[in-house]
């Protein structure tokens, strides 16, 4: 069973994580969106305090066991909203589940697969993480994700981060870096989905880079840029995210 947090109650929305995070980076969310909607974050399979109890050989073994802990919830049409690698569970999860899904968002995401630079990046991290092991790959990976000129001002929330990203585990950094290098392009998926869709992006996102967004917005409903943003807009300008994630949420209820 998943690790996770839920609270509120009323129409399901579930919140995923990205890459070396945890359902708790959602904490301040929850505390918001609760007022209104039952919202969910689980640990993903790996991470923090959800250990890997199946192999995970691609993203659609993750969104299997989601659906699986969903279903015992009795989570029913949720609001999916993930971010990062939250964003291609979230769409494994969506080509596994279809219209069961009310409604899709992805934060600094991409539902087209690796380009050959990135599956090289991702490779280098493999190599990384066995020579060297999680705990050090941490600390030089999730100070990247912020913003450099913001680093200083952001400092505590970077510290946090870092600390929540060091309850991944070994095995589950391996199989992810090569779950996210081995996905395909979703494009058609999303297309399919006749559901309200969000990309939200940071016009300064250095993982996804804001012309990629920019070239697949027109297969999403809503599209938000965030100006000067990088890749964590949820830490970098909460209440700014926290507003497009609301609005998005009511529009799709309505």
């Amino acid at each position: 069973m998943l690790h996770f947090f839920e609270k509120g109650q009323g129409p399901a929305l579930l919140f995923l994580h990205g890459f070396c995070e945890t359902g708790e980076m959602w904490r301040p969310f929850a505390d918001s969106l609760s007022t209104q909607y039952r919202v969910l974050c689980p640990d993903l399979p790996g991470f923090g305090s959800s250990p890997i109890t199946y192999p995970i050989t691609c993203l659609e073994d993750v969104a299997e066991q989601l659906e699986e802990w969903m279903d015992v919830l009795q989570i029913q049409h949720p609001i999916v909203m993930g971010h990062s690698l939250g964003g291609y569970v979230a769409l494994a999860l969506l080509e596994r589940m279809g219209d069961r899904i009310q409604a899709i968002g992805l934060l600094h995401s991409t539902a087209y697969e690796d380009d050959l630079e990135k599956k090289e990046m991702r490779n280098r991290v493999l190599i990384f993480l066995n020579k060297h092991g999680a705990a050090k790959f941490v600390s030089s990976f999730v100070p990247q994700l912020f913003p450099e000129h913001r680093r200083e001002e952001l400092a505590d929330a970077m510290a946090h981060a870092i600390e929540d990203g060091q309850r991944s585990s070994l095995a589950g950094l391996l199989a992810y870096t090569v779950a996210m290098r081995d996905r395909v392009d979703q494009i058609a998926i999303l297309q399919q989905f006749a559901g309200p869709k969000l990309l939200l992006a940071g016009t300064i996102d250095g993982a996804v880079k804001i012309e990629s967004s920019r070239a697949q917005q027109k297969a999403f409903t809503h599209y938000i840029e965030l100006e000067g943003v990088g890749h964590l807009g949820m830490i970098e300008e909460k209440e700014k995210t926290l507003a497009v994630v609301e609005d998005f949420v009511c529009e799709a209820l309505s």
